[in-house]
């Protein structure tokens, strides 16, 4: 794959506040790449460096090999689609999507087939001469992807998008995203703090935390192989313990040892181990290789989140078996659902689900609107 963007060294402050850290990324032609992580983390101040709306106080921005530090943001080829739409509330959704073109002076017959082509592309064939304030929240942001994409640029840049849509119309928008840059070939740079979101689109998750990126991979390489604590918390739900490598493939914790997949650890280094709550299985006690009490028991639907005290560590566990508060349990761990990670200065944050409630999950949430340096 072409390399279309690199950001070398990037560093940005606002009053004297550093948010971004030396930041390097290589972003590849026809890439979905995804900038994750909580509010305040630098993700939308990389988004719109990258844009031109803000400049860099330390590093360059590299598009397609030349320099564009100084380039303003009109003159890249590059679009931005805000999660406030900014549409233009007297025109109709023929004329938001056809602006870009009207002001090129592109000729009139170019215009129609190039707007009905874009409508045709974000499923709004036959909603051209519709006001767009009669719009839904999805369509008015389809309007803004077919006005966005219409000048096919190199890159499209999405800054939470999604954030001010229902859920059931966000997972519809997320598959739509996806076919949409399927079909154009466009790369999408897409900023958001939700988990799931950037699974289920990303070719390549940048995970951020204190105007740093802590890991670049793919969905699966950074659920199944995160490298710190941090990764392992923000993606996903993480049992976190302090371990000991033994030896390489034997991993030391909570009291037990256990054979494990990892190896290249100094003996007797102190690590960070995570265990999935959906890789651990409840066997009878006197079978486990670790023993607990059940304190809670949540429904999901499809499963039942268990909360277990081993030894005053509290794990999560998720499994279609029910066990009941006050139960005695074992935990049974296969090698392969055991994965070691280096200390880190996030280690010991993470990981114990003494106070973990969904209600508190929910509550922790950023709030979108009010992330404007994230």
């Amino acid at each position: 794959m072409k390399k279309i963007i690199e950001l070398k060294n990037v560093s940005k402050s606002f009053d004297g506040e550093p948010v971004l850290k030396s930041i390097n990324l290589d972003i590849y032609d026809n890439e979905f790449l995804t900038l994750l992580g909580p509010s305040g983390c630098g993700k939308t101040t990389t988004l719109r460096i990258i844009g031109g709306f803000e400049h860099p106080d330390e590093g360059d921005v590299v598009f397609m090999g030349e320099r564009i530090n100084d380039v303003p943001a009109h003159k890249r080829n590059v679009n931005t689609v805000f999660q406030k739409y900014a549409l233009f509330p007297h025109l109709n959704v023929f004329e938001n999507v056809a602006f870009p073109l009207r002001e090129r002076k592109v000729p009139k017959k170019e215009i129609e087939e190039k707007v009905h082509e874009m409508l045709s592309l974000v499923m709004l064939s036959g909603f051209a001469h519709r006001r767009v304030t009669s719009l839904s929240g999805g369509q008015q942001q389809r309007v803004a992807i077919a006005r966005a994409l219409i000048g096919h640029p190199k890159v499209l840049l999405l800054d939470e998008p999604l954030g001010a849509l229902d859920l059931k119309l966000r997972k519809d928008m997320q598959q739509e995203l996806k076919k949409i840059q399927k079909a154009t070939g466009i790369t999408f740079i897409f900023v958001t703090h939700d988990q799931e979101e950037a699974l289920t689109m990303s070719d390549t998750i940048v995970v951020m935390s204190e105007g740093k990126i802590q890991q670049i991979g793919t969905p699966v390489d950074i659920y199944n192989e995160p490298q710190n604590a941090f990764v392992a918390d923000f993606i996903g739900e993480s049992n976190i313990l302090d371990g000991v490598m033994l030896e390489d493939l034997l991993v030391r914790f909570s009291g037990h040892t256990f054979r494990c997949v990892d190896k290249g650890f100094a003996p007797k280094e102190a690590v960070d181990v995570v265990v999935r709550p959906e890789d651990v299985d409840i066997v009878p006690e006197d079978q486990g290789m670790l023993k607990g009490v059940v304190t809670s028991v949540t429904f999901m639907g499809v499963h039942y989140e268990i909360i277990v005290d081993i030894g005053g560590f509290k794990w999560m566990i998720q499994t279609t078996d029910f066990a009941d508060v006050g139960d005695h349990i074992g935990l049974s761990i296969d090698p392969d659902a055991i994965h070691i990670m280096k200390k880190s200065e996030y280690s010991g944050l993470y990981g114990d689900y003494s106070s973990f409630s969904n209600e508190l999950d929910e509550l922790s949430q950023p709030d979108e609107e009010s992330e404007d340096e994230g």
